[in-house]
């Protein structure tokens, strides 16, 4: 298996150079050369088997036989063996032909645990097999940094910084990050927004100078081994409501869009999907562009759903690279004019994107307004990402004949202000986070500037 860039200008590269190099050196981000197929009849064959047996077969592909089956369904049992329920990503049953799939069963309570606890994985078994150290820099609006810092915490070859925009992520948020005072995990609060700190890490991969040599690393979802995993459960999910003698749908929560690239990829690799729902929050660059081919930068709005508070997309750049055709040409002169000025796709792109994309935006009212309607209705309390998707799974459906599965990205514990706002008590953590507001906390305010932050990353690392 070899990964190309979606920009065309940087070397192919094996499964083993994906994991560790993460961006692409030309800024694109890489993609499967081929995408694995599967028929309706290996699809079936994986229904009732365990969670770890099909993320095995459904992954493997893309590992290209760079790591032994033994050793790699290690790394999936200890990966998973991390999650609090024995189906790790559980489906409920909301409404007729309307589902829940469960993502949060993991340390961090966010969907982010199901791909970051393999990953950290990843690239200890590859770096010791190296004989490296590495370095990794990630920024989240949230969830991210939790589930790397937790996947990557007992690493011997790693050292961790997160940058998250500083006082514009949720107390729990926060304090996942913080309280984790392993000698490897840095967290920096950055003085402006998810945008600020993203712009920061990428520009730490155009020029790594500053490490000296030693590798850096990405786990934002630009890294190919978080959309491979994610892959999987929406394979799961499929079967458990009658996949693939039928076709199903899927609502995404979606910020950078990396979740719902997986779901693409895996109708790609033959799971029979009518139709993808995009589920945004006020900051709408994805509907904007599926319903009004507006494809343009504004400015960012904090809201009651602050995983999903970006300005830019990153992850759309490899749906795009599809929809182009895979004209790595077309899609760097697109994106070079996104950066500049407010841009529009091709006709004929935009076409196949609605196809099979639908849309829906949701505000800070209506969020509140279907946390309370949901939790009426079904008896479950939403987190405010999951209640975007459940409200744009109802608007932008094109079928109720087919059943929708809407992904819930987060346990409501984890966004406590916003299920108070909607008018329920706060909501009380697992027992295995209990004292998290009593514990000792660490990190650092740095301005959003990529030399002080490169300095700080530079003399604080441990592996070398």
């Amino acid at each position: 298996m070899r990964y190309i860039s979606t920009r065309g200008q940087a070397p192919a590269l094996n499964f083993e150079d994906v994991v560790l190099t993460g961006l692409a050196s030309d800024g694109g981000l890489y993609v499967p050369e081929t995408v694995p197929q599967f028929s309706k009849d290996e699809i079936a064959a994986m229904a009732g088997l365990p969670y770890t047996e099909i993320a095995f077969r459904v992954m493997k592909p893309f590992v290209g036989g760079e790591i032994d089956d033994a050793t790699f369904r290690q790394l999936i049992d200890d990966t998973y063996a991390t999650f609090k329920h024995d189906a790790v990503v559980p489906v409920k049953q909301l409404a007729h032909n309307h589902y829940l799939l469960e993502l949060f069963h993991g340390p961090t309570l966010a969907f982010k645990d199901v791909a970051l606890q393999l990953l950290g994985r990843l690239l200890d078994h590859f770096l010791k097999k190296r004989d490296e150290k590495a370095v990794i820099m990630g920024a989240t609006s949230g969830d991210t940094g939790s589930a790397a810092i937790e996947g990557c915490r007992h690493c011997d070859n790693l050292d961790i910084f997160i940058l998250h925009p500083y006082n514009r992520v949720s107390e729990v948020q926060r304090r996942q990050m913080t309280t984790v005072l392993a000698n490897n995990v840095h967290n920096i609060a950055i003085e402006g927004n998810f945008d600020d700190a993203q712009a920061i890490v990428k520009g730490s991969f155009a020029d790594q100078a500053f490490l000296n040599d030693t590798r850096l690393v990405a786990v934002n979802s630009i890294n190919w081994a978080r959309i491979m995993a994610q892959i999987v459960y929406y394979f799961t999910s499929a079967l458990a409501v009658g996949a693939p003698q039928r076709e199903v749908s899927f609502t995404v929560p979606s910020a950078n869009f990396g979740n719902l690239f997986a779901g693409y990829m895996a109708r790609q690799m033959g799971l029979p999907v009518k139709q993808f729902v995009i589920a945004t929050n006020a900051n709408d660059i994805l509907h904007r562009t599926i319903s009004d081919n507006d494809f343009s930068k504004r400015d960012l709005e904090a809201t009651l759903a602050p995983s999903m508070d970006i300005v830019v997309s990153s992850n759309f750049e490899r749906l795009l690279f599809d929809a182009y055709d895979r004209d790595s040409d077309a899609v760097r002169e697109l994106l070079e004019r996104f950066q500049q000025e407010p841009a529009a796709l091709a006709e004929a792109p935009l076409t196949k994107l609605r196809e099979r994309f639908a849309s829906h935006s949701v505000d800070d009212e209506t969020i509140l307004e279907v946390i309370r309607e949901a939790f009426e209705r079904t008896g479950e309390l939403l987190d405010p990402h999951t209640a975007t998707g459940y409200r744009a799974a109802e608007r932008a459906r094109s079928d109720a004949t087919t059943p929708m599965i809407t992904l819930a990205t987060a346990h409501p514990a984890k966004f406590s202000d916003a299920v108070v706002k909607a008018g329920f008590d706060e909501v009380t953590l697992p027992p295995s986070m209990s004292d998290l507001m009593t514990r000792e906390e660490r990190y650092d305010v740095l301005p959003a500037k990529l030399r002080d932050v490169q300095a700080f990353v530079a003399s604080h690392r441990h592996a070398s």
